[in-house]
């Protein structure tokens, strides 16, 4: 027995006092509404409805009895109504994980203005360095480093690439020189990522498209971007750095960029938005992913960066 049925049922029948007029309201026969009462009846081991040839009257069982399923029925026509409406209303709590290596100067005024556009959205962001499983955690959005995520049956739309670039300070370039070319590294102070996913051995491509590699023993390793320019700006020695981290720097003179004519080959990252499945989206994730590709692939993400020591 269907009791969520049944229920509604009786209470149809209740409320006409007919069950004819109950089967017409529900486009039920009138076979069916008998018995969905009979059974209801049996698994309670109670008479539920007086019944005459002329009408159809509540027991105080069947008073009771009707309180209380016009309780319960309330209660969940209020919550599918509420499941209903936040798959077209934003509204509720967001749960994000982003990886721990972005800018929080950049992420946080994306946040800023996803939550002036929809204020019923609440927002709960976790940072992390190690790998997620999004669904199995409980987040509804990432802004992850697609590596990093471990979950299957997700959806994932790449926001943006960063490079990185080579960068010293003035004053470290005055004492030790500039470098030409990529093998006068090895004269020089390297700072380094953590763990980066080039070793030791870095290449460089060149602008007419040959590559050269070099092995470099850094002198300086940090898995955070904003120490590792505070070395650089410090004059500890030459980094590899997210270029859109130290464009303000290179554009007032506090670092300069070096080998302009070659990039980091494998450098570039990219950051994806990733979330659960296709079906049955809620309108807070479908508003946030919309929201974040359009801000991400504007200008306002000039300012966002992630740590290459973050893999």
């Amino acid at each position: 027995m269907n009791q969520l049925q049944a229920m509604r049922v009786f209470m149809k029948v209740a409320e006409t006092e007919s069950f004819g007029r109950a089967a017409a309201a529900l486009d039920l026969s009138n076979a069916v509404v008998t018995r969905y009462v009979s059974l209801l009846e049996t698994h309670l081991n109670a008479r539920l409805l007086n019944r005459t040839t002329r009408s159809v009257s509540l027991t105080e069982a069947g008073r009771a009895y009707a309180d209380g399923c016009r309780a319960v029925i309330e209660q969940i026509e209020a919550m599918e109504a509420s499941v209903a409406n936040s798959s077209i209303d934003p509204s509720g709590t967001l749960k994000l994980v982003a990886s721990a290596s972005f800018s929080l100067l950049g992420l946080t005024p994306m946040l800023r203005a996803f939550r002036e556009r929809y204020p019923d959205v609440k927002l709960r962001l976790t940072l992390l360095h190690r790998p997620v499983d999004l669904v199995a955690e409980g987040f509804d959005v990432g802004i992850v480093v697609p590596q990093l995520v471990t979950s299957g049956m997700l959806i994932n739309r790449p926001l943006l690439k960063v490079s990185a670039v080579l960068v010293a300070s003035p004053d470290y370039l005055s004492q030790r020189g500039t470098p030409a070319h990529p093998a006068s590294l090895a004269a020089h102070d390297f700072l380094a990522p953590a763990a980066d996913v080039h070793g030791s051995t870095w290449s460089f491509v060149g602008s007419s498209g040959t590559s050269e590699s070099v092995v470099l023993d850094p002198a300086y390793m940090v898995n955070s971007s904003h120490m590792l320019r505070q070395a650089a700006l410090s004059g500890m020695g030459v980094a590899a750095l997210p270029e859109s981290y130290v464009t303000r720097d290179i554009e007032t003179g506090a670092l300069v960029r070096l080998l302009p004519g070659y990039a980091l080959e494998d450098a570039d990252k990219e950051v994806s938005i990733v979330y659960p499945g296709r079906r049955h989206v809620s309108a807070k994730t479908r508003c946030f992913v919309d929201f974040a590709l359009t801000y991400f692939r504007g200008s306002e993400a000039a300012a966002v960066s992630i740590d290459p020591s973050s893999d």
